[in-house]
């Protein structure tokens, strides 16, 4: 027997007992679930309210009840009532909110080490229901692995899989119509939607018109290949719905040149030159709230168009130090995925060949200026939502979500509208706000439930949780996620770190393996 199905087996046997800390990592679905007395913090940019209760019958939230008032004594009598089959979940006093999505969510990798199964725990752990993958290993794998999460046949969050323009064809992409024929085959198949790194524009244009019609969103990473002549811009009028990180969105804002600045001896293929450069971009665009920039901003938002910023994946950029230091790398990080980290000419996002001071205060000079964008972008009614692109340049999965949150908090919004990013606007990103993304009757019950106040303190949504000093004078953690919820299955967020970090400990055993500083060997 397989080791697939071994685990698979595993999971049908687990007690119906709801055990934190012991080896049960899941329990239900049940036919009525009651969630007590929590503080709902919603998506939808309202402000905490509770004690509410929160009924899920089969996986469909059909109450969300007011219960009292706080530092009051909730009435028993006025609680929605507990079915003899029901489950019921104390939070009382503890903070719920619908289930995080991960906009730019690749699904482990092979050059790191990570599959499926050490990236999913991760997720989960930090409140991450919900996964776009702007491709990966391929659309019939990760097809596959959606298919599973749906069935909850594997702990996972729900996956929406995005294929790469191009990936699983006889040929490369030459003309229009070839453009247009794998669109048609990419939809067949069955994938969400595309994503493209650029192409020349009348390909793009044609992939793009045709994904349209068939009703498919789309995500692009405007790289640096084919840029200069398909920018944002381009991009968002041929109707491409969300763009990855930054690139092309400077070069929209172009107004005394057409193409970035590139040092004369600079090479693509060594990702020291692109890395460096790319954070002198935004220095060469138009200055914020100048007439070209208020006109790019006013016509992206025109379109709908969606931004999905990942900004802690570029953030060693501008603290190396910070991001190879984090704490949570020597329990949770895989000996392979922390090699593949290092410095490399050939992995990607190990560009740190001889990265120093200069470099990383032009990324902060460029971190300013992006983050300007983005903030007015939300404050002018566009769509702003939230992605990781973790398993490189030492970003971590579901640690690395957690940081983009924060990094959202740097840019200017409030944890609110940040709370906003990361559930409802992905969820419309995605075209499934009918289903997730707040917390509503007739939703999904994708849910997330922590024992402190997010918004006071993103830190507690870590795994390994925020440092707090105690009225006498002790150091605890506090936070972690307590229950992830999906599907109407509850999660023990802790228990499911504590299975990562099994996994990374029996690997570092076996390999006889300690994380170490580069070139501290």
């Amino acid at each position: 027997m397989n080791r697939f199905f071994i685990y698979i087996l595993s999971l049908s046997l687990f007690t119906s007992q709801f055990i934190c800390g012991q080896e049960n990592l899941q329990e239900g679905p049940f036919n009525q679930l009651i969630i007590r007395g929590v503080t709902l913090i919603n998506g939808n940019g309202a402000p905490p309210r509770g004690p509410i209760d929160i009924v899920v019958e089969n996986n469909i939230i059909t109450k969300v009840q007011v219960v009292g008032y706080p530092g009051v004594k909730i009435d028993a009598d006025k609680r929605p009532k507990l079915k003899p089959d029901g489950k019921e979940l104390d939070c009382n006093g503890m903070y719920l909110l619908p289930g995080f999505i991960d906009m730019h969510g690749h699904i482990g990798g092979e050059a790191q080490g990570a599959d499926y199964d050490y990236v999913f725990k991760l997720w989960m752990a930090h409140g991450v229901t919900t996964v776009r993958e702007p491709s990966g290993r391929g659309l019939h794998w990760t097809l596959d692995l959606k298919t599973k999460s749906e069935k909850n046949a594997i702990i996972a969050p729900r996956v929406f899989a995005y294929t790469g323009f191009g990936q699983g064809g006889a040929n490369p992409i030459s003309t229009p119509e070839q453009a247009r024929e794998w669109v048609r085959s990419n939809a067949k198949k069955g994938a969400d939607g595309i994503k493209f790194f650029g192409a020349p524009p009348e390909i793009m244009a044609a992939a793009l018109d045709e994904n349209k019609k068939l009703g498919l969103k789309s995500a692009c990473h405007h790289a640096q290949m084919d840029v200069a002549r398909w920018n944002v811009l381009h991009s968002a009028r041929a109707g491409l719905t969300s763009m990855e990180h930054w690139y092309g969105l400077p070069e929209a804002l172009f107004e005394d040149r057409t193409v970035q600045d590139y040092p004369l001896d600079y090479n693509y293929q060594n990702e020291q030159h692109r890395f460096e450069n790319a954070g002198k971009l935004w220095e060469q665009a138009a200055k914020p709230y100048s007439k070209h920039w208020n006109a790019v901003m006013d016509e992206l938002i025109a379109l709908d168009f969606t931004l999905d910023p990942t900004f802690n994946i570029y953030e060693a950029s501008r603290d190396l130090q910070r991001a190879r230091r984090a704490e949570w790398h020597e329990a949770y990080t895989l000996p392979s995925l922390w090699e593949f980290y290092k410095p490399s000419k050939v992995s990607h996002g190990s560009y740190w060949h001889n990265w120093g001071t200069e470099q990383e205060v032009a990324w902060k000079k460029n971190y300013n200026l992006w983050m300007t964008f983005i903030n007015e972008y939300k404050n002018r009614g566009g769509r702003v939502t939230t992605g990781s692109d973790s398993g490189f340049i030492y970003q971590l999965y579901g640690f690395a979500y957690v940081r983009e949150l924060e990094l959202l908090r740097e840019a200017g919004f409030h944890p609110l509208e940040v709370i906003r990013s990361a559930t409802l606007n992905g969820a419309e990103a995605l075209g499934m706000e009918d289903k997730i993304g707040t917390v509503a009757v007739g939703k999904l019950a994708d849910l997330v439930v922590v024992d402190e106040n997010p918004l006071e303190n993103l830190k507690v949504l870590y795994g390994t949780g925020a440092i707090k000093l105690t009225d006498d004078n002790e150091i605890i953690r506090a936070g972690g996620i307590k229950y992830t919820i999906k599907d109407g299955i509850i999660y023990d967020a802790k228990a499911l770190l504590k299975s990562v970090k099994d996994m990374v400990d029996k690997e570092k055993q076996k390999l006889n393996y300690t994380i170490k500083q580069p070139g501290m060997d």
